[in-house]
């Protein structure tokens, strides 16, 4: 294999020095050569499928491959100055061990349609990992909630208490974000499989290829049907990091209630000591910067999805050089919500829930106002005339520092003549979650069949 670059013979001058360091994509795109080798070989099969190489010059390639591959398993690949990418790496090592025949292997393909086929490959097998995370992270909030099926908590609106809600009840909410996180990875995850090999740099291929074949080989469901749109379009890479982006403002979302649950000010819940770390200077601290962290990197996804968004906005057809700014985002925010994922999966299995801290913040405040409110409405009262007589009730008790529980049926029928004796039974907090009995309601009975259902659906 010449010395020079695989594209050298039009030009009269070598690459500048500036130039290969800054167009080297080998740095971060060395992580492709396991799915580098898998395509090189069902491209070499069809190659002989085609007639362009005989049985012999596959066989040595094959072996080649088969060689280079372990090699990087070994962590003993010897890169080479003039390797500015993973795919000319490959190919001029192939052709260090077996001869001129290894410059054949590039026959009937470019590296706009190799790389393209190198991500697609990629990205289903890291999906593919990152779905069986979301699910261990889905088991662990499940257990969660399991655990603590008796425990009420206060529910929020605007950050300030609402309704009682069971703290299963809050954490299957979570669950169900993550199923449909679930679902949209696996959405991506149809649209990227389509083989682009045999598309070449843009137009195709001169040889008789067979592309099903190929897609064959390498688990395609279908071949990609337009080749400049093939090598030219990094929509599904978008649609990844879009679904990655709202993995981690779900996990975000998590995360700030984590954070504001272990404060002080809150004390609902303990984080593993494990995961979290201390203030250089203040020894009492306990900060919960694993949470922290991954509400910080959510910015990070959001970036990564902008870039490629803008990246792609102009780009006339087919390939330009603009799309190898892909990886770095697609890599990066893979590791990224992997991690995210993994750790959170960790910290919930590891929580403490302050019981005694969510009973007393449950019995405390105003948060079944809207049982009295209701209760009028089953007196006949009009909805906006009961919230009205209800937040006359709140005022007076605020007024007088008194609880609603502490109220009388005279104290309630100064308010209103439909208040009867049994008006007193709704200001319960058991009342009021056993009366969510609806699909999606809070009562228990909802809250375990939920349970059950989405341990049947992860299981």
């Amino acid at each position: 294999m010449p010395k020079g670059k695989l594209w050298g013979g039009r030009f009269r001058e070598r690459t500048h020095r500036l130039v290969e360091e800054f167009t080297s994509s080998l740095s971060f795109d060395r992580r492709l050569y396991a799915y580098d080798i898998h395509g090189s070989i069902a491209h070499c099969k069809t190659l002989e499928k085609a007639g362009v190489l005989s049985r012999k010059e596959t066989a040595a390639i094959l072996r080649g491959l088969e060689t280079v591959r372990g090699e990087f398993e070994a962590s003993r690949f010897p890169f080479a100055p003039q390797d500015e990418d993973i795919h000319v790496a490959i190919e001029r090592r192939l052709t260090e061990l077996i001869g001129p025949v290894g410059g054949k292997l590039h026959t009937g393909r470019s590296r706009n349609d190799q790389v393209a086929l190198d991500i697609r490959l990629y990205l289903q097998d890291q999906l593919a990992s990152l779905l069986g995370g979301m699910k261990r992270l889905q088991q662990a909030l499940l257990i969660q909630a399991r655990t603590h099926l008796d425990v009420v908590m206060p529910g929020y609106t605007h950050l300030q208490r609402a309704q009682p809600v069971l703290f299963a009840h809050h954490f299957l909410a979570y669950v169900e974000m993550l199923e449909r996180d679930k679902g949209r990875v696996k959405d991506a995850l149809v649209r990227l499989n389509v083989m682009p090999l045999g598309s070449g740099a843009l137009a195709g291929t001169n040889y008789p290829v067979d592309r099903r074949y190929t897609a064959k080989l390498l688990g395609f469901a279908s071949v990609s049907e337009n080749s400049l749109d093939a090598v030219a379009d990094r929509d599904f890479a978008v649609e990844v990091l879009a679904a990655l982006s709202i993995i981690m403002m779900h996990l975000s979302r998590l995360s700030e209630e984590l954070i504001l649950w272990s404060s002080q000010e809150f004390q609902f819940v303990d984080l593993p000591d494990s995961f979290c770390t201390g203030s250089s200077m203040m020894p009492q601290k306990k900060n919960p910067d694993v949470p922290e962290l991954i509400r910080g990197k959510t910015g990070r996804l959001y970036g990564h999805l902008l870039a490629l968004l803008t990246m792609q906005k102009g780009l006339p057809l087919s390939y330009n050089r603009d799309l190898q700014e892909d990886k770095e985002a697609l890599f990066d925010g893979l590791d990224t919500v992997a991690a995210s994922v993994e750790v959170t999966a960790e910290i919930i299995k590891g929580l403490a829930v302050n019981r005694a801290v969510l009973a007393k913040a449950v019995g405390s405040g105003y948060l079944l106002a809207t049982e009295l409110a209701d209760y009028l409405v089953t007196k006949g009262v009009p909805f906006r005339e009961a919230h009205a007589i209800t937040g006359r009730i709140v005022r007076a008790c605020l007024d007088r520092h008194q609880h609603l529980r502490d109220l009388t049926l005279a104290d309630l029928r100064a308010f209103s003549e439909h208040f009867e004796k049994d008006a007193l039974d709704v200001i319960t907090v058991e009342g009021a979650i056993e009366r969510k009995a609806q699909i999606g309601g809070t009562a228990r009975k909802r809250v375990e069949a939920r349970i059950k259902a989405l341990e049947r659906l992860l299981r």
